[in-house]
C-alpha cells in the first residue's frame, strides 16, 4: 500500500513540475493560464463536487480531480511545449548519489 502512495506521490509532483514549466513556457497556449487559475480557485473555493461535511470525502474530489485535471492539461500541450517542459523538469531533478 506505502508502494502505491509513494508511486502515485511520484506522479503529481512530476505532472505538478512539468505544469510549472509548461505555464512558464514563452509558447504556452493561450488556454492555459485560465486553466491553471481555474484550477487553483477550484483547489481554494468552498464550493465542491462532494461536501466536506461528509467526513474524510470532501478532501478527496480536491485529492482526486485536481491531479486528474493537471494530467488531462498536460495531454492536450503541444508536443513542443511538453518535451521542453519534460527536459527543464529532468534537468532540475535532485538524483541521490
Amino acid at each position: 500500500m506505502l508502494k502505491r502512495f509513494s508511486a502515485l506521490w511520484a506522479l503529481v509532483r512530476s505532472d505538478g513540475r512539468l505544469f510549472w514549466y509548461a505555464l512558464r513556457h514563452p509558447d504556452a497556449p493561450a488556454w492555459l493560464k485560465p486553466a491553471a487559475l481555474g484550477l487553483l480557485f477550484y483547489a481554494i473555493s468552498p464550493i465542491d463536487l462532494i461536501p466536506d461535511v461528509v467526513a474524510g470525502l470532501g478532501i478527496i474530489d480536491d485529492v482526486v480531480l485536481i491531479p486528474l485535471a493537471v494530467h488531462l492539461i498536460l495531454k492536450r500541450l503541444p508536443p513542443h511545449i511538453l518535451r521542453q517542459a519534460q527536459s527543464r523538469a529532468a534537468a532540475t531533478t535532485v538524483r541521490p548519489h
